[in-house]
């Protein structure tokens, strides 16, 4: 196998160079073969052509030799003619009259032309067999008039066919090994032509290479050859979207050490107190602020996972499949219902008919509306109420979360989805990343999320609105692309 014809185990091809070598040099070998027979044909025209016209000379002076007499026709042909049919060096030359009604004289073994014969007096060639040789038959057909009725004269003269071989011979021997030093040529220049043609794809890879690892600014696609820029505009691409990613994961570092800083600088102070503590009354007191100092500490944790998870490029995270949205809610609502049994909220489901379906990862879905149902619990007083619904809109799947609670002011809705940004004097402890998670997760799944005044009252409706899923079924494997892809 030669190196070019390598294949991956996919079995496309594993290089570029060895396929346009391929589909260059194949071609050719192909229709090398067929060029020989070619040649070989019109070698063997060119030798007849040649030939042809000597043999008809002769039977046209075999002609002028033949008589008649009364019923008789004779070949009156002399010696010297004789020795001239018979001075051929390198081939066998017979010579031959006869009429309609049988042999005349000359060399009995040359078959007669096939009928019909047309006595028009030109002459005709065709390939024969004389004596076991294979031959070239001349052959002149006269009309002569005889006592009763016309007679056909029939003058053939056959050659053996040894001298047009040799020039056929010569012919393609003359056009054929050119060839043969050509292909190889052609070859190597071919070779040569594509090791220089794709010299600029080596010079490319230097210039990666040459990179620092820390280096991934895109790559000017004018810089490039014309036939490898949209490859380049998928890699600049590929690594804007690396370089993103990154950027998610620092900005999740420095957001983690900064958020982490207070909540364990504060159980460490709660820590000490307790120990110093003696009293066991305030030493319990000290201890359950310590608890709920290590709750809080623990929340925020989790919630700056999720919010790492949603800001992830991995396929595995975004795991996409269709969903019914009200499963979802219930699984929600029977969750955090402990939580509004203890703080004496009425927490409702107001289910629809049917399955309403979206296209999303399950457990980033179950995180969005359990933020958005947590902090409708947050910030909703004893006694009020929250109630979860998914609603069929046309194009458009659309859930609600409405509360009862304090509401948010209207200047403060604009910046209730950035990171740490929290209502002031609200009385409820937060970390303020809630609803960014939430804001990411459906920008992830091509949903639209606000925040409205709730229209029945007093508090809030939070309304996160997905698109129908397309008809086909979604691909197991596919994750959802953010709005500007």
């Amino acid at each position: 196998m030669l190196p070019w014809r390598k294949r991956t185990p996919d079995g496309s091809p594993n290089s570029v160079f060895g396929e346009i070598l391929d589909w260059l040099l194949a071609p050719l070998l192909f229709l090398w073969p067929f060029s020989i027979i070619v040649t070989h044909q019109v070698a063997d025209r060119i030798a007849n052509r040649s030939f042809d016209h000597a043999l008809g000379e002769q039977v046209q002076m075999l002609a002028r030799f033949v008589t008649i007499d009364g019923d008789r026709v004779q070949l009156n042909l002399p010696a010297p003619g004789r020795i001239l049919f018979r001075s051929s060096a390198s081939d066998v030359v017979f010579f031959q009259v006869r009429t309609d009604e049988g042999f005349v004289g000359g060399d009995a073994e040359i078959p007669a032309p096939p009928r019909p014969w047309l006595p028009d007096g030109e002459v005709r060639w065709r390939d024969d067999v004389v004596a076991g040789e294979p031959v070239r038959v001349a052959a002149r057909i006269d009309r002569r008039p005889g006592p009763e009725q016309p007679r056909f004269v029939i003058a053939q003269v056959a050659e053996t066919l040894n001298k047009r071989r040799e020039l056929a011979s010569d012919v393609v021997t003359g056009v054929l090994l050119p060839q043969f030093a050509l292909i190889p040529l052609s070859v190597v220049l071919v070779w040569f032509g594509l090791t220089r043609g794709i010299a600029p794809l080596a010079r490319l890879q230097a210039r990666i290479r040459q990179r620092r690892p820390t280096d991934l600014s895109p790559i000017a696609p004018e810089s490039v050859p014309e036939e490898v820029r949209p490859l380049i505009v998928a890699f600049n691409d590929m690594m804007a979207r690396l370089e993103e990613n990154l950027q998610a994961q620092r900005r999740f570092i420095a957001d983690a050490a900064h958020q982490m800083r207070t909540p364990i600088t504060g159980l460490k102070m709660q820590a000490e107190l307790a120990l110093r503590e003696r009293d066991p009354q305030a030493l319990r007191q000290d201890l359950q602020r310590l608890h709920g100092a290590a709750e809080r500490a623990a929340h925020l944790i989790q919630q700056l996972l999720t919010l790492a998870r949603a800001e992830s490029s991995s396929e595995t995270v975004h795991r996409i499949e269709r969903l019914d949205v009200q499963e979802l809610l219930r699984d929600v609502a029977l969750e955090l219902y402990p939580k509004a049994q203890h703080k004496a909220l009425e927490l409702g489901f107001d289910e629809s008919e049917g399955r309403l379906e979206v296209e999303g990862n399950r457990l980033m879905l179950q995180e969005l509306f359990k933020n958005l149902v947590d902090n409708a619990i947050q910030y909703t007083p004893p006694g009020g109420s929250v109630t979860l619904r998914a609603l069929a809109r046309g194009d458009s799947v659309d859930v609600e979360i409405e509360d009862t609670g304090i509401g948010i002011p209207p200047a403060d809705r604009p910046r209730v989805f950035e990171r740490f940004y929290r209502v002031l004097d609200t009385g409820v402890d937060g970390s303020g990343l809630g609803l960014a998670i939430v804001r990411e997760i459906a920008e992830m799944h091509r949903a639209d999320v606000s925040l409205e005044p709730n229209p029945h009252g007093q508090g809030t409706l939070a309304r996160v609105r997905f698109p129908l899923p397309a008809r086909s079924p979604a691909r197991q494997d596919e994750r959802p692309r953010a709005k500007d892809d």
